[in-house]
């Protein structure tokens, strides 16, 4: 039976590219409207065996809204995909460039590719979703309407690619979590990655302290990310993704900061998404 996830957007959206990439072509999916439900679904054992969660982009950053559904969850990250996200223009079969009159997508990914769009004086109109906007141009075998999405989207919708790669920036990466349910995780041998979220006690030094003790065990701090705790005055915990060279030298680490730390709440061991 084919592993079956949620994933926030439809079917053709780059988180579908993302759980083909970890899980293989033959995952199922679970097209979900917000994060949310993404998190909801995943966590139930009934509806899923897990999910797909954008975290961060290149280009705008960390989504943070997903770092907080994280936390409250029963969900830990068991691996990570680093996809590039390529825009490409979409038609139906024999549609040519000349013929186009609308273009569909997203916003987000109508920005991405305007270098691209003010050549033309084409209508630009906003859609909930890139794949979405493909789906509806096959559905109603539209003559004049292009879209903007993925080539997976072209490829479940029978669309043609038109023009290739029309977003402006060619280096814009997403990294989308791959999660499953706490009682169903197993570690990785060759995990060498983790994310976590520690809090200080706010005093004076207090995070430059945890900081020395990462830098003195030989791990490598790819990301900080500091969040504000609710229900307080502007104080804050770190998300912290830390990459190493084995369990142990992780393991010790995390045994020094818990000395320094308020707490620690591990959200997964895992192997690095670049190294794949």
């Amino acid at each position: 039976m084919a592993i079956k996830v949620s994933i926030q957007g439809y079917e053709g959206s780059f988180h579908q590219m993302a759980a083909r990439q970890y899980f293989g072509k033959e995952v199922a999916v679970i097209p979900c409207a917000t994060f949310r439900e993404v998190i909801k679904i995943a966590s139930n054992k009934k509806e899923s065996d897990g999910g797909v969660m954008a975290i961060e982009n290149s280009i705008a950053g960390s989504i943070l809204p997903n770092y907080t559904l994280l936390q409250k969850s029963n969900l830990k990250i068991v691996g990570e995909v680093y996809l590039p996200i390529k825009q490409h223009l979409l038609v139906n079969p024999g549609v040519k460039l000349e013929d186009i009159k609308e273009v569909h997508s997203h916003p987000m990914a109508i920005q991405q590719c305007m270098d691209y769009l003010d050549k033309f004086h084409w209508k630009l109109v906003d859609t909930d979703d890139t794949a979405l906007s493909a789906k509806h141009i096959h559905q109603h075998k539209s003559k004049h309407i292009a879209g903007i999405a993925g080539k997976l989207a072209a490829e479940l919708f029978n669309l043609q690619i038109l023009v290739p790669n029309i977003h402006t920036q060619k280096n814009n990466y997403t990294r989308f979590l791959m999660l499953q349910r706490t009682d169903e995780v197993t570690i990785a041998a060759n995990a060498n990655k983790a994310s976590l979220n520690f809090e200080t006690d706010h005093s004076k030094g207090s995070l430059a302290k945890v900081l020395t003790k990462i830098a003195e065990g030989g791990i490598n701090l790819s990301k900080l990310q500091s969040m504000p705790i609710a229900g307080t005055n502007f104080t804050y915990s770190f998300h912290a993704d830390m990459e190493f060279d084995h369990a142990d030298q992780f393991n010790e680490v995390i045994k020094k900061m818990k000395s320094l730390t308020a707490q620690i709440k591990i959200f997964g061991v895992y192997k690095n998404g670049k190294d794949q």
